[in-house]
């Protein structure tokens, strides 16, 4: 069951049919003051902008693009930077690049906190401009993007990379804060000279009312609202929904080939593995041994319930009952003292850790487009 049937679920039941993302207050106002600011002052800079790098979570190529602003971009030379590029699936990322290949979209992924990474997405800026490059002397290139989605961490490595290039010039860092939507004033940073390129920040705006339940849901789980907007038991238990239905967990028997390494991607405060481990002292005294022990619980407790589970993941009375003994489950994988709905809150807290740290694996949300029907 794919990406069809989770949408479907979303509508009809879970608990989560009632959410309603909008800016006029609604049951989720989640379009503060400054985003609409910020939002006129993108617009005012797109018009003298020769190129625009517009940065989406790879775990949501589309989901995490700004639709307000897409009109003001199409007619704009753009590069889609999909960054987290460690997070996402890697075999599925080659068919999103396909995809927007077939739109006539340029398109890379991207790890923002990657010097070399960011320095082949700068390579293709440079050869996109080459076109103007002879008729004009000064060139502004645009970084956009919804919250989250790591525009400071880039901004930060091109920081860098301009530094080293042009080390007299003094530039402010960009700000980067564990919550989205830290960023709220524009900066520029000199990248190239003859002719001058300096690219601009820009906050994260999202826009002011999601039609789609599961567009904001997605934006949610991937960080890009705060969690508590939505609620991290909901957003939780939507990622159990998506797990279940794509029988995710039923590919985790195997739980010795455990993944040691860090993930790059965990700059935010709030989503740090050191949250994730209990007061009790550590094996061996090392935090990572204990953190992919924990991942071991969570796998293999997820791995039973959907193996032992007798009923349809595609009936949503069914997955909700599934989704509700997983929660059970997931509180003792996870070592949590039984506390009735604080208890809920915290597994949720944890489980969404493992998820966006990159620990239950690599992943992405949205399904890739019928290429046939990509061009009409």
């Amino acid at each position: 069951m794919g990406g069809n049937g989770v949408r479907e679920l979303v509508k009809k039941g879970l608990g989560l049919g009632e959410m309603g993302f909008n800016s006029g207050g609604g049951a989720i106002n989640w379009f503060p003051g400054h985003m609409a600011a910020a939002t006129r002052a993108i617009r005012d800079r797109l018009k003298v902008a020769d190129m625009v790098i517009e940065v989406r979570d790879a775990r949501i190529p589309l989901s995490s693009a700004n639709k307000d602003l897409q009109g003001h971009l199409s007619s704009k030379r753009r590069v889609l930077a999909l960054n987290k590029k460690d997070l996402a699936n890697p075999n599925i990322m080659q068919k999103w690049i396909r995809y927007f290949d077939s739109c006539k979209q340029d398109c890379i992924p991207i790890n923002a906190h990657s010097r070399s990474s960011v320095n082949k997405l700068l390579e293709l800026v440079e050869v996109k401009l080459k076109e103007v490059i002879s008729r004009e002397p000064t060139l502004l290139v645009m970084v956009v993007g919804v919250p989250n989605v790591g525009k400071s961490a880039l901004i930060n490595s091109i920081h860098q990379i301009a530094s080293s290039r042009f080390p007299v010039q003094k530039m402010k860092r960009a700000r980067v804060g564990p919550l989205p939507g830290v960023t709220q004033d524009i900066a520029g940073y000199k990248i190239a000279h003859q002719p001058s390129i300096y690219v601009l920040d820009t906050p994260g705006v999202l826009v002011p009312n999601i039609a789609d339940i599961e567009t904001g849901l997605k934006l949610a789980l991937s960080g890009s609202v705060k969690d508590s907007v939505v609620g991290e038991g909901r957003i939780a238990q939507y990622l159990l929904a998506v797990l279940n239905t794509r029988g995710t967990p039923l590919h985790w028997k195997n739980l010795n080939t455990r993944r040691t390494e860090g993930c790059e991607s965990i700059q935010n405060v709030e989503y740090s593995l050191k949250n994730l481990r209990t007061k009790r002292k550590p094996p061996n005294n090392s935090g990572v041994l204990y953190i992919e022990d924990l991942v071991a619980e969570v796998q293999h407790a997820l791995h039973s319930s959907l193996s032992e589970f007798k009923g349809d993941v595609g009936d949503e009375n069914d997955l909700e009952e599934l989704i509700e003994k997983q929660f059970e489950t997931l509180q003792n994988a996870l070592k949590i003292p039984h506390k009735g709905s604080e208890s809920r809150l915290m597994v949720s807290k944890k489980f969404l850790t493992l998820f966006r740290t990159g620990k239950l694996g690599p992943f992405i949300l949205d399904d890739v487009p019928d290429i046939s029907t990509a061009s009409r």
